[in-house]
């Protein structure tokens, strides 16, 4: 894992951070968590030409808007990987969250690379083992304009998560992932 603080200035963050809440298709879906149908705690807008699926639903094919685009050129080129899909949470406030999870579904392969840029409200990340060899949790404070890449073996060793954070302020965070194939059972 590599955290890059300021990948993007304070000025550009600000100008991205604009015009992603304007450009973006913001919903608010049901995901499957243990075995029960609850609203994801955020906001999610995408963009790829295949579909991607996580928690029991598929997000459809859907075009990158020109700031996600723009976006997306500059962040392959600093990760040094090529990337097709975009998945955008929108975290309103600090009661907003996302819980423990790897980014392990097999439409990314063995050990896909991963990388998140923040924008908005600095938020806790925390990164925490499989297994207790491995070391303790980690946590790391996401602020306006870093980038967070993740990978070789990163997803099969480690979880992460977004805890809640009375307090916190609006952040929205950009993952960008390759996806090799559509999931399976869609005509995509």
């Amino acid at each position: 894992m590599r955290h890059v603080p300021g990948w993007l200035d304070a000025a550009a963050a600000d100008r991205a951070l604009a015009a992603l809440r304007d450009e973006l298709a913001w919903e608010q879906r049901e995901i499957v968590l243990f075995g029960r149908r609850i609203l994801q705690p955020r906001l999610i807008a995408w963009a790829g030409e295949l579909g991607y699926r996580y928690s029991g639903q598929t997000l459809e094919p859907r075009a990158f808007t020109p700031t996600a685009a723009a976006l997306l050129g500059a962040i392959a080129a600093s990760a040094q990987g090529a990337f097709n899909h975009l998945l955008v949470n929108r975290y309103r406030d600090g009661h907003d969250s996302m819980g423990l999870h790897a980014d392990d579904e097999p439409e990314l392969g063995r050990d896909p690379l991963v990388a998140t840029l923040s924008l908005g409200a600095t938020r806790r990340f925390v990164l925490k083992p499989r297994r207790p060899s491995l070391g303790g949790a980690h946590a790391i404070e996401l602020a306006h304009g870093s980038l967070v890449v993740m990978g070789g073996a990163c997803q099969r060793h480690y979880v992460h998560g977004i805890p809640r954070q009375p307090g916190a302020g609006e952040r929205i965070s950009l993952t960008f992932r390759r996806l090799l194939r559509a999931p399976a059972g869609t005509s995509q």
